[in-house]
């Protein structure tokens, strides 16, 4: 064998380990829960899922899977074969964000209604098939909806989600991030007015996706989206949340203020 042909197969030998260490050391985050969190189709742009935007926060040795779908519950998300693939590549340090409630709890949705037991008992099956696997579990009550009552008080709307704080208390290995509490604070903090800056509120023939408009106080747009995504990286840092060291690295010029 001519020296050659030696030098360009060890660095193909080279190259597959190389290869092989890089993704030995990818840390996947997987994400499963509803509309508020899931990837959009083009067709429902400028809706976006928190998700999206907090997919951006990693460096290159981060995998997020967003698995998170429109109208899913914790039933039909299991039914689906949505949490399958979860259970089926999650690996040790990994980290599974679990959000679910806005559709558990619609009982005039037959598709996709579950029962507090039911809820319940999902949430724990999510939670045990990940802790099992020797991955990170963080769990969420569902993101408040936008709905002031005339006295401008913000309604609370999610009754499953003292279910997912009581699970989070007695389960101590999970890491519990209140976001119907830290959104419904946020909406009240912004006001009626500027809260709808961050949802689903077009006027008539301004957007091609909704020509005859939309005012919609549960989903964000990007802007609400990003917002929220910030909320929940600045959660995970308080808590030192491992994935947290493994954030992008600013570019320099980033680091000066410009105006």
């Amino acid at each position: 064998m001519n020296k050659g042909r030696i030098l360009a197969l060890l660095s193909i030998c080279s190259f597959l380990t190389m290869s092989f260490v890089l993704q030995a050391k990818t840390t996947q985050i997987f994400m499963a829960g509803d509309s508020t969190m899931s990837i959009k189709d083009p067709k429902d742009y400028p809706e976006t899922g928190w998700g999206v935007p907090f997919a951006t926060f990693f460096d290159e040795s981060v995998e997020v899977i967003n698995l998170a779908k429109n109208g899913r519950s914790t039933r039909t998300f299991i039914s689906e074969g949505l949490w399958q693939q979860i259970e089926d590549n999650v690996k040790a340090e990994d980290t599974v964000f679990i959000q679910f409630g806005h559709n558990d709890q619609s009982e005039h949705k037959k598709d996709r209604y579950t029962t507090p037991e039911e809820y319940e008992a999902n949430l724990l099956k999510m939670i045990n098939i990940s802790q099992k696997k020797e991955a990170n579990v963080v769990l969420m009550t569902p993101i408040s909806r936008r709905h002031f009552d005339e006295d401008g008080s913000l309604r609370w709307t999610h009754p499953y989600a003292d279910i997912v704080r009581k699970i989070a208390k007695n389960n101590e290995s999970v890491t519990f991030i209140d976001m119907e509490k830290l959104t419904h604070d946020y909406i009240v903090a912004l006001g009626e007015k500027d809260s709808a800056l961050r949802f689903m509120h077009i006027q008539p023939d301004l957007h091609p996706n909704y020509p005859y408009g939309v005012r919609d106080n549960t989903h964000l747009n990007r802007l609400g989206a990003r917002e929220l995504a910030q909320i929940v990286l600045t959660e995970l840092k308080k808590k030192q949340h491992p994935v947290t060291t493994q954030l992008r690295k600013p570019d320099p010029k980033h680091l000066k203020l410009s105006y």
